[in-house]
């Protein structure tokens, strides 16, 4: 199902594998990974947390076959501490895995719940110039009625560290509007080396949640902290967005499905046609069947019945109509 391309130069791609879904989501990723960019020459990293303080539960793989899965299919374990966020603010793994990864050796980080669909060498990634996901919606922030507005709220985050607020801003949108200010989804990011990149990062979360300005009191920064702090570390290195073309990452490359229902939901033909074919060896199978959710979604056809409940071509607008739908249908499963 894989295209051939010209030999890029080679980069590392990281996932967070964690005991649980996170950790069945990553065979898939690695499956997909391999049968789509088959001459992918970078080292593929699955970070791993590792037991301490910070959790209640050990959060490492401590489920042999998809470990042996992922090594069989040359995916690299790569275990990390959690220091600062653990438990209560697990999306802080992405975070804090940075500092275990290869010293200055360009990396591309992906959420496990991404398909890769498409010919990962053909993007063609700045590592100079960072970037991340902008399929995103205005999830944060949330302004208040006597204010400050987006401009405020924004504009007291890019002043506490010292960054150019006005260079950040898209003029083609409207004041106030949301997608005006810097602000991404962090399924993807990458940077040219992943130190640098988690130190800015890293320091940046802390004082947000540590610290935030005055203007930020009434904001809620869990569970979007990451989202918050990415778009400042992005443009403190030189990066922002549409610095990829676009139509390749969550688009024909790769596909950030998030929760299997919603891939059957509303991804596309293609990217059910990947999941399904990557998925069907049987040593992969006998992995995945021991995870409910993708053993009715994929294996007892359970996705392919939440699929015929959408038109593909008449989806509804707003993503809780989706997920309505299919819980209603008794679709929904994680």
């Amino acid at each position: 199902m894989a295209s051939k391309s010209a030999a890029a130069a080679p980069f590392n791609v990281v996932v967070v594998g964690q005991n649980g879904r996170l950790s069945y989501e990553a065979v898939v990723f690695v499956a997909s990974l391999r049968a789509m960019s088959p001459d992918f020459k970078g080292r593929v990293l699955v970070a791993e947390p590792q037991a301490g303080p910070l959790w209640e539960k050990d959060p490492s793989m401590r489920n042999e076959p998809v470990r042996n899965a992922l090594t069989e299919m040359d995916a690299e374990i790569i275990p990390f501490e959690s220091k600062h966020f653990g438990e209560v603010y697990p999306f802080g793994n992405k975070i804090e895995m940075l500092s275990a990864l290869p010293k200055g050796e360009p990396f591309v980080f992906f959420d496990t719940d991404t398909l890769i669909t498409g010919d990962l060498n053909a993007v063609p990634f700045d590592f100079e110039r960072p970037s991340a996901s902008l399929r995103r919606e205005g999830t944060w922030p949330h302004p208040q009625l006597y204010g400050p507005g987006y401009t405020g709220l924004w504009k007291s985050l890019y002043d506490k560290f010292g960054l150019d607020f006005e260079s950040s801003l898209d003029l083609s949108q409207p004041d106030e509007y949301w997608r005006r200010y810097l602000y991404f989804n962090a399924g993807f990011f990458y940077y040219k080396c992943p130190h640098e990149f988690g130190e800015k990062f890293l320091e940046y979360a802390l004082a947000i949640r540590d610290a935030p300005p005055v203007e930020l009191c009434a904001q809620v920064f869990d569970p979007w902290l990451d989202q918050v702090a990415l778009p400042l570390a992005i443009h403190a290195l030189g990066g922002g967005r549409d610095t990829l073309p676009e139509g390749l990452l969550d688009g024909a490359v790769t596909c950030h499905y998030r929760l299997l229902p919603l891939l059957y939901a509303r991804e596309s033909d293609h990217a059910v046609a990947v999941l399904e074919h990557v998925t069907a060896p049987n040593k992969i199978k006998k992995v995945l069947k021991n995870y409910d959710p993708i053993k009715r979604m994929i294996y007892q056809g359970r996705g392919a019945k939440a699929r015929a409940l959408f038109d593909q071509a008449n989806m509804p607008r707003k993503e809780q109509a989706i997920r309505n739908r299919l819980k209603s249908n008794g679709y929904w499963m994680r």
